[in-house]
């Protein structure tokens, strides 16, 4: 219930950024809604194959993967969800993701990089974690963010282009229609990477803590350190920044300051937890 409140907020609040943008055009209001309200609908019915599609996963059945799919298969049924689908990127960047509107609808995608990484029970750690994010419903929140995230950031770019040349601007313009115009390149951006961040760093989290309980916290914190040092030597050089979040790690590249505002929380941190909750888990016994 929860997650469903905060996915209607989400795209209430991106769908009024987005309906701003519009009115900087000078579209008409209605025409403005009309095109505000067509990204939500695309992200929420078609968000799963756009992640998909962008990144050119292909969905694998089990004569191609048998060894995915026993490891998918079987956390699953401990979730107590429908068997998702299994998607492949071909790329050496160590990585994995889910996407999907819900358990039904659900895929979780990994890299070949990741499977030549890991070892069974360090992947296995990193399918619950997915299956954790598709036990909760984060995946719809997640591409619903990915998909209106980066159309902001496209509508910014737009913008700037048409104030550097002209092409939005009239000569009856008022100065604060021009600072309307500049203020919206500066802040949409920045606001719709701190709901990234916001969001993000809690469903990590919590996902960790799912895909501990469906599977182990040290396979999932031994897979969290080899997968911090693989994705910096082959970080993912093609991609929309936007679906960052999606990702088990940050699979781009981040400088040293940029690290601050990361959409994913320090893997430290993580695997700190994950340790903490491995001990717990060993005095019980």
């Amino acid at each position: 219930m929860m997650t469903t409140l905060k996915t209607l907020l989400l795209m209430a609040l991106l769908t009024g950024i987005l309906y701003g943008a519009c009115l900087l055009f000078k579209i008409h209001p209605l025409i403005a809604l009309i095109i505000a309200l067509i990204p939500n609908l695309i992200a929420y019915f078609f968000s799963d194959k756009i992640v998909l599609m962008s990144y050119g996963a292909k969905i694998v059945d089990e004569r191609e993967a048998p060894y995915l799919h026993r490891i998918v298969e079987k956390i699953a049924r401990k979730a107590g969800i429908p068997k998702p689908k299994v998607a492949i990127v071909e790329t050496p960047t160590p990585n994995a993701f889910a996407t999907g509107r819900s358990p039904k609808h659900g895929v979780v995608a990994v890299t070949t990089g990741i499977m030549n990484l890991l070892n069974s029970k360090e992947l296995e750690g990193v399918i619950a974690h997915e299956i954790s994010h598709i036990k909760n419903r984060d995946i719809l929140l997640g591409s619903i963010v990915a998909v209106l995230a980066g159309a902001i950031v496209y509508l910014a770019e737009m913008l700037q282009w048409g104030l550097l040349f002209g092409f939005s601007r009239d000569e009856d313009d008022s100065p604060l229609e021009i600072i309307g115009s500049i203020l919206f390149m500066i802040f949409a951006p920045i606001a719709a990477t701190l709901i990234q961040f916001a969001i993000s760093r809690q469903m990590e989290f919590r996902a960790d803590e799912g895909g501990a309980k469906y599977s182990h916290p040290l396979y999932l914190a031994n897979a969290l350190v080899k997968l911090e040092k693989g994705v910096s030597m082959y970080p993912l050089e093609k991609g929309n920044p936007a679906t960052a979040h999606l990702f088990i790690v940050n699979p781009f590249r981040e400088e040293s300051i940029m690290k601050l505002f990361s959409t994913h929380p320090p893997t430290e941190e993580r695997v700190k937890r994950l340790l903490e909750m491995a001990r717990k888990l060993r005095d019980r016994r």
